[in-house]
């Protein structure tokens, strides 16, 4: 029996359809938005420089995958662009809701708590800013900030890449990205940074100069008109990127403070070489923890005397955040000091003043800390103020001091005197006042202090409470937020965290209890190294002073600390002379031994006895989850490898293999990439959170499953038309339509198979040998449904190789019918 032969392309090629335009190809390639994604993350390497640890770049490889994504699966539905750009932030949006807040609706959805949660998250990341030194602690406020802005330029530069055709014009925005770390960091930015950001630029300008190796509307593409300097034009402006990237990171064109590479500028110990600052403000839910640690100060003429180094105090309680400087420390006032300082309160100058020599090593600050009351300091040099009133040295700028010399008193009142203190109303209001305190605190407050009739004794009170024996733990990080009200969530429920929590707390409570009071910033002790007291990073602290009147500001610590760095003061101390302190009452445990900690282990570690949950990391993820990630990301590489490499060396004549385990693997290795791959981000995801990579798989699940389950059915009717099945004939049909369907060209059901084939040839401008092959496999078709020979045709799964093959090149399937093909949603066998 004949067949019909499909007509032949006429001499003059078709006009392209629209939707086959270069620029909407460009639009709706997955090669756009995937290399506007690497450009950004390569050139956001450069936070290194101002931002510890590597927690960050998660959170933008997160950040950046979603809003690539987002960004492809709304123009591949033709949303305007203006629409997929607020589309995109508001995928931005989500992620930071549900990263950094605790009050969105259904976790990702902002709504007016999560707005101001977000706000004092960025206020606390522009005080860490304002006072910490680069790299900065990789904190939740930084990260937060960091994934707001990179996010941002993801954003702009998909926007620019994709939808404006112009990724050039995303160099400038790359460019910006360098110039912020760089001005910030005093040290140069690593050399690899610029290298991987000028290649993942360079690359961005190749695919963009390859797609356009074609003639576009009226224009010759480079390359095309035969003219030197057409043909150079990419190659010169990729080679310039290059250059331009790491020449003018080597001269710092972007800007490193103004240092030449490998220079020194500037005299004393630390400088050019960076250092550590403290930022005048404890959080209620966040953590005093200056990174990696390193030694801070070398401090001698203490001998065994455990003393807190304070480097500044917090007078302002800023009701559910934490305590602050009034007026942000503006208002701050000081004398210079001289060969005497103005006598601090509580010292009437009475009694010998202990030399204390301090070697900053690693600090710079405005604060120069001091212990006790001072009373000289030598060696400071000029620019510092004294401020007897909050008992600080400070000066106007953050600079790197030299060493100094303390003349201090560091005597201590015993608790007999502290009964009967004479009340002396010398202090500005700022250290009594307290506004908006939760009324279940105060109630607290009331039931700890009943009975008590001075104030050392009401003092007393509150600081026994904050102890283990009362359920409070320290820790690194405090307990999920369980109340709208931080401090009344940490002093009645959580009850677990850093010195931070439990100094504000305790300092609110005193001022509820009509005690003046503030909070100290500063060091625990450190430990014996040779003849001198090392102090580290590792060695911040924060504690509570309390206002006695005539005997000036007292310590007390409620930091249940059990790792040897506490301080009980001796007028604390259970069974101490005139301390009158029953011997059952729960106090914090003394802590006077001053053994140093192992080599390399930090110090405000707890010592507890709790059972060990599973071995952790440095910060705090499980090593079997890490282990997990990479076993995931090996096989997903391995996988992807051997899809890429299976993929180039496959005969382009050739069929997929039919039979045995190879034949499997093989035929759904690409699955099973995309599988594992899902995978390793629901795993990374997971690390931040359980509900976080519930949303990330179910998003990859949403964009993905529709175009796995239409690869599914195509790879099963493969195998049937590859191995010549009894139902080849009929896979071969419901696949050629599946393929049509999701090209936005389906085959209505009422078309015979000849008018069915006339139809896809002319729509589908297929070339001589896809018509050849259609013309097989109407053939094999035609006889399956109405010949009486129904045996397997050895040449139909050539045939239908070569139709597909033509399909792919004359009818490239949009992104959109890629990842939510028709045929899914139809009824088809």
């Amino acid at each position: 029996m004949s067949t019909a032969a499909p007509p032949r392309p006429s001499a003059t090629p078709p006009r392209r359809p629209p939707s086959q335009h270069p620029l909407s190809a460009w639009r709706g390639s997955l090669l756009a938005p995937a290399c506007a994604g690497i450009a950004t993350l390569c050139a956001a390497t450069s936070v290194t420089s101002v931002v510890s640890g590597l927690a960050w770049f998660g959170y933008l490889f997160v950040a950046v995958l979603l809003i690539g994504a987002s960004g492809l699966a709304l123009r591949s539905l033709q949303v305007p662009t203006v629409l997929v750009g607020l589309g995109q932030l508001l995928v931005l949006l989500f992620l930071i809701t549900g990263a950094f807040t605790t009050h969105g609706i259904l976790l990702i959805i902002p709504g007016p708590d999560a707005f101001g949660e977000l706000g004092s998250t960025l206020s606390a990341a522009a005080d860490q800013i304002r006072v910490g030194l680069p790299p900065v602690e990789g904190s939740q406020p930084i990260l937060c900030l960091v994934t707001i802005l990179v996010g941002l330029v993801a954003v702009l530069v998909d926007t620019l890449t994709v939808a404006a055709a112009a990724p050039a014009a995303t160099g400038l925005v790359l460019l910006c990205v360098y110039a912020v770390p760089a001005a910030l960091s005093e040290e140069m930015l690593p050399w690899w940074t610029f290298l991987l950001g000028g290649a993942a630029f360079a690359g961005l300008l190749a695919v963009d100069g390859n797609h356009r190796h074609q003639r576009w509307r009226t224009r010759e593409a480079p390359g095309r008109s035969g003219k030197p300097g057409v043909l150079s034009a990419p190659v010169a402006v990729v080679c310039a990127a290059i250059v331009l990237g790491l020449f003018g990171g080597a001269i710092t064109w972007v800007g490193t403070v103004g240092r030449i590479p490998f220079g020194n500028s500037g005299d004393g110990p630390g400088a050019g070489a960076g250092g550590f600052g403290i930022q005048p403000f404890t959080e209620l839910r966040g953590m005093l923890d200056q990174g990696a640690n390193r030694e801070m100060f070398k401090v001698r003429g203490l001998g065994t005397d455990r003393r807190l180094l304070r480097a500044m105090t917090l007078d302002t309680y800023y009701p559910n955040k934490g305590w602050g400087l009034h007026d942000d420390g503006r208002s701050q006032q000081g004398s210079p000091i001289g060969p005497q300082l103005p006598p601090a309160p509580g010292d009437d100058g009475s009694g010998t003043a202990r030399k204390v020599d301090v070697e900053p090593t690693s600090w710079r600050d405005n604060w120069l800390p001091v212990y006790g009351a001072p009373r000289v300091i030598d060696g400071a040099g000029n620019g510092y103020l004294y401020d007897q009133v909050s008992g600080t040295v400070f000066t106007t700028r953050s600079e790197v001091p030299p060493s100094y010399t303390e003349y201090a008193s560091l005597k201590e009142p015993t608790a007999q005197q502290l009964r009967v203190t004479e009340k002396v109303d010398d202090l500005p209001p700022r250290y009594t006042q307290i506004d908006r305190v939760d009324d279940r605190v105060r109630q607290k407050t009331e039931q700890l202090i009943a009975g008590k009739t001075n104030d050392f004794d009401r003092a007393s009170a509150i600081w026994q409470y904050f102890t283990a024996q009362n359920g409070f733990v320290y820790d690194t990080q405090t307990a999920p937020a369980n109340d709208a009200d931080a401090l009344a969530d940490f002093i009645l429920k959580g009850k677990r965290g850093f010195c931070e929590q439990f100094a504000s707390a305790m300092a609110v409570m005193l001022r509820v209890a009509d005690i003046p009071s503030r909070v100290a910033i500063g060091f625990t002790p450190g430990v014996p190294v040779n003849d001198y007291m090392s102090i580290t990073t590792q060695d911040a602290h924060a504690w509570v002073e309390a206002y006695f009147g005539d005997k000036g500001w007292v310590t007390f610590d409620p930091t249940p600390l059990s790792d040897g760095r506490g301080i009980t003061p001796s007028y604390l101390q259970a069974g101490s002379e005139n301390g009158n302190q029953p011997d059952d009452t729960q106090i914090a445990p003394s802590t006077v031994q001053s053994s140093a900690a192992p080599t390399g282990a930090p110090r405000d570690t707890e010592q507890n006895t709790q059972a060990q949950g599973p071995q952790q990391s440095d910060e705090g993820t499980p090593t079997w989850a890490w282990i997990l990630v990479i076993l995931l990301a090996a096989l997903a590489i391995v996988a992807t490898s051997l899809v890429v490499v299976g993929g180039r060396r496959r005969r382009p004549e050739s069929a997929p293999a039919s039979t045995g385990l190879g034949a499997v693997l093989v035929n759904w290795l690409p699955l099973i990439a995309a599988v594992l791959w899902v995978a390793v981000l629901g795993v990374l995801s997971w690390l931040v959170a359980w509900w976080f990579s519930l949303i990330v798989v179910l998003l990859l699940a949403g964009l993905l499953g529709p175009s796995a389950a239409r690869d599914v059915g195509r790879r099963r009717r493969l195998q049937e038309i590859v191995g010549q099945r009894p139902g080849a004939a009929d896979a071969a049909w419901s696949e050629l339509r599946a393929e049509c369907a999701d090209r936005g060209l389906p085959i209505p059901p009422s078309d015979t198979v000849r008018v069915a084939g006339q139809k896809l040839a002319q729509k589908h401008h297929l070339d001589d040998e896809g018509r050849e092959g259609l013309r097989t496999v109407i053939g094999v078709v035609e006889r399956s449904w109405y010949g009486e020979n129904a045996d397997p045709d050895p040449t139909l799964p050539t045939a239908f190789d070569h139709l597909r093959r033509s399909l792919h090149r004359n009818a490239p399937m949009s992104w959109k019918g890629r990842l939510f093909p028709r045929s899914i949603f139809r009824n088809r066998d």
